[in-house]
């Protein structure tokens, strides 16, 4: 299996930037599609952003972020990143990394089913 750390979390002021890293270890990073998650306070977890296996593959965005964050892998670092910028208040929550074995279907990856693991999540407060 594949072990997973976020970093990169912190406070930042409204339209601030924020850059998250998920480091993987154990078994083959390409192996996996990637996801990027979120738990605000008192909500449902939701699907933020997603990438396929290979470097540069297919992406997906909740239309929440799309046009502020990016998300992106390095497979020779093993690590996935999802760039954050123009934060908004209502981006405040802890994100979560999460790996999809490569025979979960795309549409399951990007309806944020197909997951098999997670990382412990980092926070992310954006102030006023």
């Amino acid at each position: 299996q594949v072990q997973l750390v976020e970093s990169g979390g912190g406070l930042v002021q409204a339209g601030g930037s924020l850059r998250l890293s998920c480091a993987a270890s154990g078994r083959t990073f390409s192996d996996y599609h990637m996801g990027w998650f979120r738990q605000a306070p008192g909500k449902e977890r939701e699907l933020v952003a997603a990438v396929s296996r290979w470097s540069g593959g297919m992406t997906y965005y909740a239309d929440s972020v799309k046009g502020r964050f990016t998300i992106s892998r390095d497979n020779a670092k093993n690590t996935v990143y999802l760039q954050m910028n123009s934060l908004k208040l209502e981006d405040t929550a802890v994100y979560y990394c999460a790996a999809a074995y490569l025979s979960k279907s795309w549409s399951r990856v990007v309806t944020g089913t197909g997951y098999d693991l997670w990382g412990q999540g980092t926070q992310v407060t954006v102030s006023s």
